[in-house]
């Protein structure tokens, strides 16, 4: 959660939907075959099996609106890790045998995908026991993804065009800090800010998506958190998007922020899985969210390519310049250079992926690790002790950021379709039960 804006939270919120989920059930058949049988089991017990790992690692559940009931059982009686664990593999054993047994398009999905759950589950469980692993091989494991690892000089480049971007006296990082900071938006002037770029993020989404009539979200401005900004998902469509204030808000983070946490991101992606998925099929596996599953690169990934979907081009540029400028009172004839900043710092994202890996593999100490993040992301000394901080503490979820959003990007941009085509895509993400291994195969 360190500084790293785009993670939901962990909200437990099954009080708020008892009265109006709806009864999950698998659909009814004839005669169903051994292989769907035996996937309705699996299915069913995952999401206990997931709320009784949450007594173990609480931030393991990411969010939860099922049963009451369930819950309130883990909560008293839960397995221990080691029982879990074996559960989990079992699991895993039982869905290689029945998967090949599996002739329906959907049964298939769901069942890779709550493959992928179980695999992740169990991945986590080791671990929790003391287990290590390499960085590829750990985020294979909750991911199910190894993600790319380019060397540190692949950057370098990038770093040149800063330094012809931002010149001057100091360190490139200093240099880049200290213009960013001159785009601040004012404290009084932060909730229209924020307000229009939301709007716009949700008429761009809407122009594509049909979400329900009734979904909402709130927003509000909160201190003394180590993230910039969540999504609270509370079911029934509806969500809480906070902004923390602690530090100063940057211009560029109000699309960012409206984008990733709202629309298209977190906010319509908990929506389609509400509708579709619980809803619409009954697949209840999927009330409870796990923070380390194949999913999380899915929804992070699709949250940040999200931004460029909804403001392709330089659309984002203009709608800073000629509506979010004005509005925070921020000199607009410097959009264009800001712009260009923010797009090659962007480029630095990956080798926050090469720093975590060479850290968590032991292959640089602390201190070295703190230098390379100040040099290849930019950072303040300060905020590159929090984002090693949060690399410590999380690990290889810091994969799902960049990892996550190239994932998505190119399974949606795959032959340069157009964006009808790109918007179609992104539905399919968001919507159906896929795996990153879906993507890829399709990219």
């Amino acid at each position: 959660m360190i500084l790293l804006p785009f993670r939901r939270t962990l909200v437990r919120v099954a009080a708020l939907i008892l009265v109006t989920t709806p009864a999950l059930a698998e659909p009814s058949a004839a005669a169903p075959d051994a292989a769907a049988v035996s996937l309705a089991d699996l299915a069913r017990d995952f999401v206990p099996l997931a709320l009784e790992i949450g007594t173990h690692e609480p931030e393991y559940v990411d969010a939860y609106y099922g049963p009451p009931g369930l819950m309130a059982a883990a909560d008293a009686h839960p397995r221990s890790r080691e029982q879990l664990q074996q559960a989990a593999e079992a699991a895993v054993q039982r869905l290689d045998a029945i998967i090949p047994a599996l002739a329906d398009p959907q049964a298939l999905a769901r069942a890779k995908a709550l493959r992928g759950f179980y695999k992740a589950a169990a991945t986590r469980l080791a671990m929790i026991g003391g287990a290590h692993f390499s960085f590829e091989d750990e985020a294979e494991g909750l991911f199910g993804i190894r993600p790319t690892v380019k060397p540190l000089t692949d950057y370098d480049p990038i770093l040149a065009r800063l330094e012809k971007l931002v010149p001057g006296a100091g360190t490139l990082a200093e240099r880049v800090d200290a213009y960013q900071e001159r785009f601040v938006i004012p404290t009084d002037r932060l909730r229209p800010v924020m307000e229009a770029a939301i709007a716009e993020c949700r008429r761009r989404t809407l122009a594509h998506f049909d979400l329900p009539a009734d979904e909402s979200f709130d927003l509000g401005f909160v201190t003394g958190k180590p993230w910039s900004g969540y999504n609270y998902y509370q079911g029934h469509y509806h969500s809480r998007i906070e902004v923390n204030t602690d530090l100063p808000v940057r211009i560029g983070r109000a699309v960012d922020l409206g984008c990733h946490e709202g629309y298209p991101g977190h906010h319509v992606l908990n929506i389609m899985i509400e509708r579709n998925l619980v809803g619409a099929r009954g697949w209840g596996e999927y009330q409870v969210s796990p923070l380390y599953a194949p999913q999380s690169p899915l929804s992070e990934g699709s949250a940040n390519y999200g931004i460029r979907l909804a403001f392709p081009g330089e659309a984002q540029l203009a709608f800073e310049r000629d509506i979010l400028f004005p509005l925070a009172g921020l000199d607009a004839a410097e959009a264009q250079r800001l712009w260009e900043v923010r797009e090659a710092s962007e480029d630095l994202a990956g080798a926050r992926i090469t720093i975590a890996k060479l850290y968590l593999d032991g292959e640089v100490d602390r201190p070295t690790a703190l230098h390379l993040l100040q040099t290849y992301q930019l950072l303040s000394p300060a905020r590159a002790g929090q984002i090693l901080g949060f690399i410590e503490h999380y690990r290889s979820y810091v994969i799902n950021y960049v990892t996550g959003k190239d994932l998505v990007q190119a399974y949606v941009e795959h032959g340069e379709p157009d964006e009808a085509t790109r918007w179609t895509r992104m539905r399919h993400v968001l919507s159906d039960a896929v795996t990153p291994a879906d993507l890829l195969a399709g990219s």
